[in-house]
């Protein structure tokens, strides 16, 4: 399948979620390819008359949200977010997802936890047995002492642990952060994972999203799906 045919189905599952955005509501905006379909349609939403405001996860977001015609509310406000929706870079039968292939993951709980419903979208190639594996989990963590963060984290998920790089630079999160990519081969517990792994001094945040969600949306050759998974 090619790089176009998988942004098709992005696009398709972005426009499904969209239909879960009612006149009036607060929207967090999430960060990725497909939440920039999500986006764009949103902005012909607004145009066609429909009142909305949004909460972006990253300045990328915001940037494109302002662009098509969004209005955002201030980042630094408390919000009442109804719906937010954003894709994932992997999930699990149990809609666990692994986040941050981006760089956005801190920014994108906030808003995933601040909101009456997260929506998720994905195509198909998201959906795995496990997390781990073919995808690296994403850590933010503070600068101060990385070297041994990073450590403490090798040693927790005895994994090999690699500082994200852009242009032969470290990666920087918008928060002044940085991120190392934990390369595990599965994640059996992503819950208990993400538990300890905030208990590591450094650790700002993790990209294990645990028990965030109960609709996903996948795009697949076969036309959009959505599920629903029920929470205790």
């Amino acid at each position: 399948m090619t790089s176009e045919d998988l942004d098709s189905l992005k696009k398709a599952a972005a426009l499904k979620a969209i239909e879960f955005v009612r006149d009036g509501m607060v929207v967090g905006l999430g960060t990725g390819s497909t939440a920039k379909h999500m986006v764009v349609a949103l902005g012909e939403k607004v145009r066609d008359g429909v009142r909305l405001r949004g909460v972006p996860t990253s300045q990328e977001t915001a940037a494109l949200a302002k662009q098509s015609g969004i209005p955002l509310i201030d980042s630094e406000n408390r919000w009442e977010i109804d719906v937010a929706l954003d894709g994932a870079d992997q999930v699990d039968p149990s809609f666990n997802l692994i986040k941050g292939g981006g760089g956005a993951l801190l920014k994108e709980k906030i808003v995933a936890a601040s909101a009456k419903q997260f929506i998720v979208m994905v195509d198909h190639t998201k959906q795995v047995p496990v997390l781990g594996g073919s995808f690296s989990l994403p850590i933010e963590i503070i600068p101060f002492g990385w070297g041994c963060t990073a450590r403490e984290i090798e040693a927790l998920t005895k994994s090999r642990v690699i500082l994200r790089e852009r242009n032969g630079a470290p990666f920087k999160t918008e928060a002044g952060n940085l991120i190392v990519d934990a390369h595990l081969d599965r994640i059996d517990r992503p819950g208990e994972l993400e538990t300890a792994l905030n208990l590591i001094p450094g650790v700002v945040e993790t990209g294990l999203f645990v028990d965030r969600t109960n609709v996903l949306i996948v795009g697949t050759p076969q036309g959009v799906h959505t599920l629903h998974v029920p929470r205790k």
